[in-house]
C-alpha cells in the first residue's frame, strides 16, 4: 500500500520512494506531458527518469490546443480526441487525483493504455477540510468574517450568529470508504450522537466507529448532519435531488465533499430558499469553477468552497511522487502503486 508514511515530515521523500528511484535509474526514451505545476521536488524525479517532460507550469488547466499539440508524439480533461492527438504512442495516463471521471477510460482500455490515479494518500486532508467546512456551515463563519470586517460587528446580540453544535446529533455519511471512515472518526471528537451510514454494504471499519449501517431514506430521514464523501457512480449521480431534500428535517445540514454531479444544484436553491433543509456546504459543484453569478453564491445559509479538500503541502507533494512513480512503471510495465 502506498501512503504519507513514504515521506518525512519535511516533505522529502523518504526511504521507499528514494528506493524506487536507485531500482529506476535510466532514463526512459520518451514524453511526458505534465498539465499543471506541480511540486519541484517530484519533477526533478520525474526529469531524472525521462528524457522529456513537457510542463505546463501555471496552476490553471492546460488549453485543450496546446495539450493536443503536446501530446502528438508523446485540456485536462482526457477524451478521445486527447487520445486520438497523441496517437499509437500513448502508453499511460496518470491523474494527480482520487478520481478519474475527467478520463475515458472505456477508451484507454480498448487501447491498451493504462490509467493511474493517487487514491488512499488524501484521506485525512480531505476530513480535515470536510470537518471545517461543517463547521463553517453550521457556525456561520464566513458571514461573520464579512460582519467583522464590514463594521456589522456592533454591541452584542444575543441571537446574533447563532449557530448549530455538533454534540448529541445524529450525522448521516453517505459512502463509508477511507474519507468517510476519516470524517467518522472526526464527528466523534465533538461528541455526536448516533453515527449513522449507508452504501453498496456494510463496512468493518464502522464496528470501530459505533456506526449504523442503514438504507439511504432512513439516514435521510433521521440525520441531522448529511455528509457526501462518496464516489460518483450511476448509484450516486444525483442523490441529492428534490425528493431526497424533501425526507429530510427542515434543520437538516448538506455537506458535500465527494463529486458535484451527486447533487442537484436547482434542488438545492430551491430546498434551500424554502427552508426545507437548514443550511448547505459544498466543496465540489457543477461546473467548477461555478459561475460568480450562480443564486447559490446569494444565500447566506450556502457555504461554497474552491474544491480544496486535498490542498495541504503534504497531501499534494505525497499525490505528486505517486503520480510519477505511476507514470514510470505505466510505461516500463512495473506495477503501478494505483492503476485504475
Amino acid at each position: 500500500s502506498y501512503s504519507k508514511q513514504c515521506y518525512s515530515s519535511s516533505l522529502q521523500p523518504h526511504s521507499k520512494f528514494r528506493s524506487f528511484i536507485k531500482q529506476n535509474m535510466s532514463r526512459l526514451a520518451c514524453r511526458v506531458v505534465v498539465t499543471r505545476k506541480i511540486y519541484e521536488e517530484a519533477l526533478a524525479v520525474l526529469r531524472s527518469r525521462v528524457e522529456d517532460v513537457y510542463v505546463y507550469d501555471k496552476d490553471q488547466g492546460m488549453p485543450q490546443e496546446e495539450l493536443l499539440e503536446a501530446v502528438k508524439g508523446a485540456h485536462d480533461k482526457i477524451d478521445k480526441q486527447v487520445i486520438d492527438a497523441a496517437g499509437d504512442s500513448l502508453k499511460c495516463i496518470s491523474t494527480l487525483s482520487a478520481g478519474f471521471d475527467h478520463i475515458d477510460i472505456a477508451e484507454c482500455k480498448a487501447r491498451g493504455i493504462r490509467v493511474g490515479n493517487t487514491p488512499g494518500v488524501l484521506s485525512n486532508a480531505t476530513a480535515d477540510l470536510t470537518l471545517a467546512l461543517l463547521l463553517a456551515t453550521t457556525r456561520h463563519i464566513p458571514r461573520a468574517v464579512h460582519e467583522a470586517k464590514t463594521g456589522g460587528w456592533g454591541t452584542w446580540k444575543p441571537m446574533w450568529l447563532c449557530g448549530t453544535e455538533l454534540a448529541g446529533k445524529t450525522c448521516g455519511i453517505i459512502g463509508l470508504g477511507r474519507i468517510g471512515s476519516a470524517v467518522g472518526k472526526r464527528l466523534r471528537g465533538f461528541d455526536v450522537g448516533r453515527l449513522l451510514y449507508t452504501g453498496r454494504s456494510e463496512k468493518p471499519s464502522a464496528k470501530e466507529l459505533n456506526a449504523e449501517f442503514v438504507d439511504l431514506d432512513t439516514l435521510l430521514r433521521e440525520s441531522d448532519i448529511i455528509i457526501a464523501t462518496c464516489a460518483l457512480t450511476p448509484e450516486t449521480t444525483g442523490i441529492f435531488n428534490a425528493e431526497s431534500f424533501k425526507k429530510m428535517k427542515n434543520t437538516a445540514i448538506v455537506i458535500n465533499s465527494a463529486r458535484g454531479a451527486c447533487l442537484d444544484q436547482d434542488a438545492l436553491v430551491d430546498a434551500l430558499k424554502s427552508g426545507t433543509i437548514k443550511a448547505a456546504g459544498l466543496d465540489v459543484t457543477t461546473p467548477e469553477p461555478l459561475p460568480t453569478d450562480h443564486p447559490l453564491f446569494q444565500l447566506d445559509n450556502c457555504v461554497i468552497l474552491p474544491h480544496i479538500g486535498s490542498a495541504t503541502d503534504e497531501c499534494r507533494l505525497v499525490m505528486s511522487h505517486m503520480a510519477i512513480e505511476n507514470v514510470v512503471n505505466g510505461i516500463t510495465g512495473g506495477s503501478m502503486p494505483a492503476e485504475v
